[in-house]
C-alpha cells in the first residue's frame, strides 16, 4: 500500500467510526444548537482529532527516524543505517536512503584516499626541498660562521660564535620539520621503530612522560596502514602536547585477532566530550583510508583516549 492509500485509509477509519457513531447515538441537533449538543459535537471532533493524529503518527514514524538519521549522519562514522521497517513507499525511501549512505561512503572514502595521498605527496616534496635547499644552505653558513670566528678577534669572535648557535638550532628544528612532515624511519625501519623515535622526540621537546608498549609479534601491515598509525599517534601527541595540559601519555600497539590496535592516551584535564576539531576529522578520514575503526573518548579530569583498531590484511597462506 502506498503512503497516499495508507493516509487515506487512516482517515476513512476515523471518519467511517463518526459516522456510526452519530447514525446509530441518540444524539440530535436543534436549530439552535443546544449547549450541551454543542459541547457532545465538539467533545466528538476532538476525539476524532485525536485519534486521528494518534494514527498518523503510528503510520508516519518509519518517516521521522528517517529523518532524524538525515540529520546526525556523518560519512566519517561509517556504518550508519536504518532498520528497513514497514512496507510500501516507506521500506522503499528507507532502503534507498540506506544505499544512497553505502554509495556516498564510498565516494567519500576513494576521494579522501586520493587527498591524502596528494597531501602525503606535497609532504615528501617539501622535506625534500627543505632538505636539500634550506638543511644545506644553513649547513654552508655554519662552515662560513666557524671560519669566521676562527679567524676573528673579541668581541666579534663571541658574536659570530652567537650566531653560529642560532643557525645550528635553526637547522635542528628544519631537520625536525623534515622529520615530521616525511618519516623516514617508518620507510627504512617499520612502524615499531618509527612510533617509537616518535615518542622519545616528542618528550624530549615537551617535556612530558612517554610510556611505550608494543607487541612483538605485530603482524605485517602494508605502507598505508603503517602510515596511518603513524599519523593518527603523531596528531594524538600533538594534541595531548597542545591542549590536554598532561603531564603523561602512554602509548601501545597491540594485535588482537584480525586487527592491530594503537592506543595513545593521556592523564590530561578532558573535557567530557571529544571535540570535532581539524585534528579529528583529519585522523578520521585517515582511518576511512584503511577502513580502520577509530574511537575517542575524553573523561573530565581523566584524559583523552584514541584508539584506532587496523584490520590486518589477509595474506593467502598465510595465518595474521
Amino acid at each position: 500500500m502506498s503512503l497516499f492509500w495508507r493516509i487515506f485509509a487512516l482517515n476513512a477509519v476515523v471518519l467511517g467510526t463518526a459516522t456510526a457513531l452519530l447514525l446509530w447515538a441518540p444524539v440530535t441537533v436543534s436549530v439552535p444548537v443546544l449547549l450541551t449538543e454543542a459541547i457532545i459535537l465538539v467533545g466528538g471532533l476532538a476525539v476524532m482529532l485525536i485519534a486521528n493524529a494518534a494514527l498518523l503518527r503510528i503510520g508516519l514514524a518509519p518517516l521521522g527516524r528517517l529523518t532524524k538519521l538525515m540529520t546526525t549522519v556523518d560519512l566519517l562514522r561509517p556504518g550508519q543505517r536504518l532498520p528497513e521497517q514497514g512496507r510500501g513507499e516507506t521500506a522503499e525511501l528507507i532502503s534507498t536512503f540506506n544505499a544512497m549512505l553505502e554509495r556516498l561512503e564510498h565516494e567519500r572514502a576513494a576521494s579522501s584516499a586520493r587527498a591524502l595521498l596528494a597531501q602525503e605527496g606535497e609532504r615528501r616534496r617539501i622535506a625534500q626541498e627543505l632538505h636539500d635547499e634550506v638543511g644545506q644552505s644553513m649547513t654552508a653558513i655554519l662552515l662560513v660562521l666557524k671560519k669566521a670566528a676562527d679567524e676573528a678577534d673579541e668581541p666579534l669572535r663571541g658574536e659570530l660564535q652567537q650566531a653560529q648557535e642560532i643557525t645550528r638550532e635553526s637547522l635542528d628544528e628544519v631537520r625536525r620539520l623534515v622529520r615530521r612532515l616525511r618519516p623516514g624511519v617508518l620507510e627504512d625501519l617499520g612502524l615499531v621503530s618509527a612510533l617509537t623515535s616518535l615518542a622519545t622526540e616528542f618528550a624530549t621537546h615537551t617535556g612530558l612522560r612517554v610510556s611505550r608498549s608494543f607487541d612483538a609479534d605485530l603482524p605485517e601491515l602494508d605502507p598505508e596502514s603503517e602510515l596511518v598509525l603513524y599519523r593518527v599517534a603523531q596528531e594524538a601527541l600533538t594534541n595531548a602536547a597542545r591542549h590536554a595540559e598532561a603531564a603523561k601519555v602512554e602509548m601501545s600497539l597491540k594485535h588482537t585477532g584480525g586487527t592491530v590496535t594503537l592506543t595513545v592516551k593521556d592523564d590530561g584535564r578532558g573535557t567530557g566530550v571529544a571535540r570535532e576539531g581539524a585534528g579529528i576529522r583529519g585522523m578520521r578520514e585517515r582511518a576511512l583510508l584503511v577502513g580502520a575503526a577509530l574511537d575517542i573518548t575524553s573523561e573530565p579530569r581523566a584524559g583523552t583516549q584514541v584508539r584506532l583498531a587496523v584490520p590486518v590484511p589477509c595474506v593467502p597462506g598465510k595465518q595474521s
